[in-house]
C-alpha cells in the first residue's frame, strides 16, 4: 500500500469531518432539545449553498462576507418555519414530526429546482479556491483547510454556549425535562425556537463552505443528510458532544474508502448506511 496515498485519505477525511461535524451537530441539536427528527436539515444546507450562490453571481459577494447574510438568512427560516409548523406537532406521534418535516424538504428542494434549475451551479473566479499546499507529498487545499478551521470553531463555540451561558442551561434543562423547566420559569417553547433556528443557521453556514468547495444542486442536502444521519446515530441520538468524533469516524471512513478500495468512488455513500445498520446492530446486542 502507497504510504503517501494513505496520508492523503487520512488528512481528506479529518479535513472534512469539520464540515461534516458542522451539519451534524445542528441535527443532534434539534434532536436532543427539541426531541424531532428534522428530515428537512439538508434542505437548510442546501439553501445557504445557493443563497451564497446567488449573492456572488447578483452582487459580487465573495462567500467569505457571504457568512454574515446567510447565517442570518437561515436563523430566519429556521423560526419561520418552526412557528408555522414545527411548533404545532410536537406533541403528535413521531411519524407525524417525520412526514412534516420530510414534506418540508421537499418543498424547499422544489422550490430550488424552480428558482435554480437542476444544473450545479459554480461560484467561479474566486482566486483562493485553487490555492493548496504540499506537505511531503499530501495535498492541502487551502478552502478544505479554512472549512475545518473555521467549522471546528464554530462546533466548539456551541458547546460552550451549551456549557457556559444562560441559553445553553435553558436548552439543556428543556432537554432534560421539559415539564420541570416550565415549572421553574423557563419559556420552552422559546428555546424551541431559538433552538430550531439555531440549527438552520449552523446548516446553512456549511451550505455557503460547499459552495466554494464543489458545484452545488438542490438536491445536495439529502447526501449531507445521509452523512448527518449517520453521525447522529454513531454519536447517538441528541448526544450532541460526542459529535466531533462520531464526525471524526464517518468522514475518514468514507474517505479510505473512496481512496483505497477499487471503484470506492461509487460506493462512498453506501459507507453512511453500513455504518448506521453496524451502530445499530452493536447496540442491539449489548441492550438485548
Amino acid at each position: 500500500m502507497d504510504t503517501t496515498l494513505l496520508v492523503q485519505a487520512l488528512v481528506s477525511g479529518v479535513l472534512a469531518a469539520g464540515l461534516y461535524a458542522l451539519v451534524s451537530v445542528g441535527l443532534a441539536l434539534a434532536i436532543g432539545v427539541i426531541g424531532i427528527v428534522n428530515f428537512a436539515h439538508g434542505e437548510f444546507f442546501m439553501v445557504g449553498a445557493f443563497l451564497a450562490y446567488q449573492l456572488f453571481v447578483t452582487f459580487g459577494i465573495d462567500p467569505v462576507w457571504s457568512l454574515f447574510i446567510v447565517a442570518p438568512a437561515l436563523f430566519a427560516l429556521g423560526a419561520i418555519i418552526y412557528t408555522s409548523t414545527i411548533r404545532f406537532v410536537l406533541k403528535a406521534p413521531e411519524l407525524n414530526q417525520m412526514l412534516l418535516t420530510f414534506g418540508i424538504g421537499i418543498i424547499l428542494q422544489n422550490l430550488a429546482l424552480l428558482i435554480w434549475g437542476g444544473d450545479p451551479r459554480t461560484i467561479a473566479g474566486i482566486t483562493y479556491r485553487g490555492i493548496g499546499y504540499q506537505i511531503g507529498g499530501v495535498s492541502i487545499g487551502l478552502v478544505p483547510l479554512a472549512s475545518f478551521v473555521v467549522s471546528l470553531v464554530l462546533v466548539l463555540g456551541l458547546y460552550w454556549m451549551l456549557a457556559r451561558t444562560p441559553l445553553g442551561r435553558a436548552m439543556r434543562a428543556v432537554a432534560q425535562n421539559r415539564t420541570g423547566a416550565a415549572l421553574v420559569g423557563l419559556e420552552v417553547n422559546r428555546v424551541y425556537l431559538v433552538a430550531f433556528a439555531l440549527s438552520a443557521l449552523l446548516a446553512g453556514i456549511g451550505g455557503v463552505m460547499i459552495a466554494v468547495i464543489q458545484s452545488p444542486t438542490p438536491v445536495v442536502g439529502f447526501a449531507f443528510t445521509l452523512k448527518a444521519f449517520a453521525i447522529v446515530v454513531v454519536a447517538g441520538l441528541g448526544n450532541i458532544r460526542g459529535i466531533l468524533f462520531a464526525a471524526l469516524f464517518v468522514a475518514v471512513a468514507e474517505s479510505l474508502v473512496a481512496t483505497l478500495v477499487p471503484n470506492g468512488d461509487t460506493l462512498r455513500n453506501a459507507v453512511f448506511f453500513a455504518i448506521i445498520f453496524a451502530v445499530l446492530i452493536r447496540r442491539s446486542w449489548r441492550t438485548a
